[in-house]
């Protein structure tokens, strides 16, 4: 889901609050905070030596002992505002990076309008090797790398 995609939903329910569940069903506290929203950009060079980049928005979502804490869509719609000249595009994927029992990052994979307010299903992420083609990874190649 893009940033684009992401305020959108929020915009249709402004006073609603937020839920974000995990790959696995379980949900992210409901009291959790966004402590920040940053541009993130990874360069880097696959295994088969082509240079490549990719760039995400990154919400950091924490959470604290105040359980009463309660983030609405229209408070993050503002947030997200406030970092745009940052973000510089509406277009970034979206990632919700948590910890649980590690740090770790899950794309926004959906969004729906429910009874007790927004919520964002998270995806996950797999490693790859980007060229099959010069590692001989395949039904007849021998590994990457």
């Amino acid at each position: 889901m893009t940033i684009g995609e992401f305020q959108t939903v929020l915009t249709r329910a402004p006073n609603a609050p937020i839920h974000l569940m995990l790959p696995d069903g379980d949900f992210v506290p409901a009291h959790f905070h966004v402590t920040e929203i940053g541009r993130v950009q990874k360069d880097f060079i696959d295994c088969g030596g082509t240079s490549r980049s990719t760039v995400s928005c990154v919400l950091q979502v924490w959470v604290a002992q105040d359980t009463a804490h309660r983030l609405t869509a229209g408070k993050l719609v503002d947030i997200l505002g406030l970092a745009a000249p940052l973000l510089k595009s509406d277009a970034l994927p979206v990632e919700v990076e948590y910890e649980g029992a590690t740090v770790s990052q899950f794309p926004v994979a959906s969004a729906e309008l429910t009874p007790s307010g927004v919520l964002f299903h998270l995806g996950t992420k797999h490693t790859d090797c980007l060229a099959p083609d010069r590692c001989g990874v395949g039904p007849a190649g021998t590994g990457c790398c």
